[in-house]
């Protein structure tokens, strides 16, 4: 049995390739959004969205698509969904927000195909987290097609520098996320901290 460490470990060490947008996408993530809504409990869940990459028409992705899916209880999901979808073969994390242990922890999952390559990935989350702002990075990036080039360079870049290392990949956009948020709470008049 594999512990939680060498999950971890096998996890973050699995290629990150990009190719072009797929148009299929969008399909792709209404069928699970609509598998979700079958299986998972309905006082559980509430919006599930499809955010990331492969939610802007035209950007280059990893071909992986991201679910941001609201929860009432955290708690609850680790008792009630995460054992649905791990039935299932989903990999399941409880996962920290930033960083290596800190709060708040969210539920994440991974789905794969039969050739073992992931599919989905499934942030749950409660209302009040800040994970809600990456649908703004969404629609901002939507909005400027400029930006979303930009990005879309920028992760090309990245992932040829960390071809196998999906956590030094992802810290070294995090500055471009980041600004890119401020500008997209500003252009949709939201509040920045």
């Amino acid at each position: 049995m594999e512990t939680l460490e060498e999950k971890i470990a096998r996890v973050v060490k699995e290629e990150v390739a990009m190719v072009p947008y797929d148009p299929c996408w969008p399909a792709v993530f209404e069928r699970e959004r609509l598998h979700l809504q079958s299986c998972l409990p309905a006082d559980l869940v509430k919006r599930i969205e499809h955010f990331g990459s492969t939610a802007v028409p035209g950007l280059l992705s990893k071909p992986i698509v991201d679910i941001l899916v609201e929860v009432t209880r955290l708690e609850e999901t680790k008792r009630r969904i995460a054992p649905i979808l791990e039935a299932q073969g989903y990999d399941y994390f409880w996962r920290p927000s930033w960083g290596d242990d800190t709060p708040p922890f969210y539920a994440w999952f991974i789905k794969r195909d039969g050739n073992g390559s992931r599919t989905h990935h499934i942030h749950m989350v409660e209302a009040w987290f800040e994970h809600w702002d990456r649908l703004l990075f969404r629609d901002y990036l939507i909005a400027h097609p400029d930006i979303a080039r930009e990005y879309g360079n920028l992760k090309k870049k990245l992932s040829d520098a960390h071809h196998c290392d999906r956590v030094a990949y992802t810290q070294a956009k995090s500055d471009f996320i980041r600004r890119i948020t401020v500008e997209a709470k500003r252009y949709y008049n939201r509040p920045n901290p």
